[in-house]
């Protein structure tokens, strides 16, 4: 089996949202050179690299959104997503409501798709005076 069969998901991933680039097999590795609309696109790729084992070894990857990241609110504070976190966890955590839950979805929708999906190590805005 070869990187491109092995990555085949992230490569539909990328294709599927439009890239612009390539995924190239050379010297063992996988090259993914791709320019998307989004960052949010940007992680949905990164996300689908990451759900194969040892792609950090397999993997080198210059993966850019042509458009920035919306600018965080100016009544924002960040937190680092930890294993076991929820939105609800964090919006009770942080803002005293889990139902608060939406207002961090909403504050962060550049990169979630879906309040019930978050990893370890994605950073959240988290707006203050949320309800």
């Amino acid at each position: 089996m070869g990187l491109h069969d092995k990555y085949s998901e992230a490569i539909l991933t990328a294709r599927s949202i439009g890239m612009q680039g390539q995924a190239e097999e050379r010297d063992g590795k996988l090259y993914f050179t791709v320019v998307t609309r989004t960052q949010n696109e940007v992680s949905r790729i990164w996300n689908a690299i990451r759900a194969v084992r040892d792609w950090q070894k397999e993997v080198v990857a210059d993966i850019r959104a042509l458009a920035p990241a919306p600018a965080a609110p100016s009544r924002t504070r960040t937190y680092t997503v930890k294993a076991g976190d929820t939105l609800s966890r964090i919006a009770k955590a942080l803002l005293g409501n889990p139902d608060a839950y939406t207002d961090i979805f909403e504050a962060n929708r550049d990169q979630l798709d879906d309040p019930n999906t978050i990893t370890p190590g994605q950073v959240l805005r988290i707006p203050v005076g949320a309800r």
